[in-house]
Parts: structure tokens; C-alpha cells; sequence
């Protein structure tokens, strides 16, 4: 296996485009263990971890942009403001010292259904943008159609993530997930919520229920509908428990889950309804209270 070590960000563009079977590598909490377990052997792994423009973050007006390799503790730390939902998901990842390593461009590259950073990335809205680049040049591709399938997604095979845009929120945003414990654990099952009152729109993110991560558009589009159509917007009123347990429907019926070892398609089914109204139900209570600090 041939070992790859890039300074700069031109140099790991041509080493991929050399090497289209070379394995990225930052943080190596997935690949090291898919080596060590012995389920994955590329020709070839290529290290970007002296290319330092990937662990930055900027912003520009509205518009986060996240280096591939910007660590889940700095999310936590630093972005937890402007990206609630991300962080919050970030704080059920692994150990403090997975997330010392771990990155978002990890996780979309990994790209698994299970995968923590997917759901709030969803919900953030359909301007989430994961930027793709080559030595061909650099395109944006829309989170919802990053997704492909189980573990792959939508990179060309000279392709590197350098960096995800997703915009800051402007409402409260919720995260939860499933599992034997809050932490170090893969998701049973996992949603995020994330209101977006300057749009009138609700975002969603199903983990861990369906070949790839998904949003629950026909439950956004219900919901959305909702807020709007009784001025619940404007009034901070809750909408109902009617309301909620059709949501919760309407989420549910967005996934497809299977049984495993970690839970049954059923469990699965129930604990994303559950979810959904709780989710909900925090982030409207959030909302509600700074609209009342507003007035």
C-alpha cells in the first residue's frame, strides 16, 4: 500500500488524480478501523493532514464554510452559535478524543447511513453546499444529492471534499439520537429539526433509518404548512398534539429501516416519531421564548 503525504492543497489534488484509488486519511476515525478490522485495503491511503487550509473555517455574511478537516470539538467550541443543531450532534460523537480527530468531511466522505453530522446538515436547509474539487476545478454539490447509496456518495473518483457551506441558523435547531448510551456508540436511529422562521419552513434529517441519510419532506412540507396557515409564526402558540402525532407520521413514513443487531425496523419506526414531536417540541419552546425576549 502506498502511503501519500501532500503539503499543500494543489499537491493532494494531483496525488488523487494520480491515485484515483487512494483513500483520503485526516482524522482516520473510520478508515483506521475498516484497516485494522481488515475490511478495507487501498492501493493506496493519501494523508491530508499537513494540508492546514482544511482545518479552517470562515464566514462570509450568512454562509458558514467549514474546512474538510475542521474537528468536531472546534464545532463544539467554536460554532455551537451559528450551527446548534451540528454541534449538539457533534457532542454524541465517539469520545473527546474521536472528537479531537473526527471531521464533518470525514463523515461525508465515510458517507454512512449512520453517520451523526448527516441529519443536522439536512435540516439546515437545501443551500448546504459540499464543495467537491480536482485538478478538473471545483463544483458545489447540494447536500440532498450527496448521498448515493450505502456508504458511497456523490464524488468523482479524482474528487476531494475541501469543504462544506452551510448556512447559519436562523431559528432553534435540535438533535437526537438513539443508542445504548448518549455517546461512543453508533446511532440505533437519529433526527434533527431545525426551524427556519425567516423562510416560514421547517428542516429535517433522518440517520441511521434508510439506505442513506434523507430528510422527511412530505413531514416538513406538513408542518411547515401548519405554522404558517394558523400564524403560529407570529404567535409562538403551540400547535397541538394532533399535529405533532401526524408529524411523527409523516417522519416515519420518510425512512425505511431494516432490522440489525443494534434494533428492529419497528423500534426504529417508533423511536423516529418520538423524536420528531420531542425535537419539535424543544426547538419550538426555544422559539417561543425568543419571540416573547423579541416583543
Amino acid at each position: 500500500m502506498e502511503f501519500l503525504r501532500p503539503a499543500t492543497w494543489d499537491e493532494a489534488l494531483a496525488a488523487k488524480a494520480g491515485h484515483p484509488g487512494a483513500l483520503p486519511v485526516s482524522g482516520g476515525t473510520d478508515v483506521m478501523v475498516e484497516l485494522n478490522f481488515d475490511a478495507r485495503r487501498p492501493p493506496a491511503l493519501l494523508d491530508l493532514n499537513r494540508v492546514g487550509e482544511l482545518a479552517d473555517w470562515s464566514r462570509d455574511g450568512a454562509v458558514l464554510r467549514l474546512g474538510a478537516a475542521v474537528p468536531y470539538s472546534r464545532i463544539i467550541t467554536e460554532l455551537s452559535g451559528p450551527l446548534p443543531g451540528l454541534a449538539l450532534a457533534a457532542r454524541t460523537v465517539g469520545s473527546p478524543q474521536i472528537r479531537n480527530r473526527g471531521t464533518v468531511g470525514g463523515n461525508l466522505g465515510a458517507a454512512s447511513p449512520a453517520g451523526d453530522a448527516h441529519p443536522p446538515l439536512l435540516a439546515a436547509g437545501r443551500d448546504v453546499l459540499v464543495e467537491a474539487a480536482s485538478v478538473r476545478g471545483t463544483r458545489l454539490i447540494p447536500v440532498d444529492d450527496f448521498y448515493t447509496g450505502v456508504k458511497r456518495n456523490a464524488l468523482a473518483p479524482d474528487e476531494l471534499i475541501r469543504a462544506v457551506r452551510v448556512p447559519a441558523a436562523d431559528g432553534p435547531q435540535q438533535f437526537a439520537k438513539i443508542g445504548t448510551r448518549n455517546a461512543m456508540v453508533i446511532a440505533v436511529c437519529a433526527f434533527a429539526l431545525a426551524l427556519h422562521p425567516r423562510t416560514g419552513t421547517v428542516g429535517t434529517g433522518i440517520g441511521s433509518a434508510a439506505p442513506t441519510p434523507r430528510r422527511a419532506a412530505d413531514a416538513e412540507e406538513y408542518l411547515g404548512a401548519v405554522l404558517a396557515g394558523r400564524g403560529l409564526w407570529e404567535s409562538g402558540e403551540p400547535p397541538g398534539e394532533e399535529v405533532l402525532r401526524r408529524f411523527g407520521e409523516l417522519v416515519t413514513a420518510a425512512a425505511d429501516p431494516i432490522d440489525d443487531v443494534r434494533g428492529t425496523a419497528g423500534y426504529r419506526r417508533h423511536a423516529l416519531a418520538v423524536m420528531a414531536r420531542r425535537t419539535f417540541t424543544w426547538a419550538w419552546d426555544d422559539y417561543r421564548r425568543q419571540i416573547g425576549s423579541a416583543a
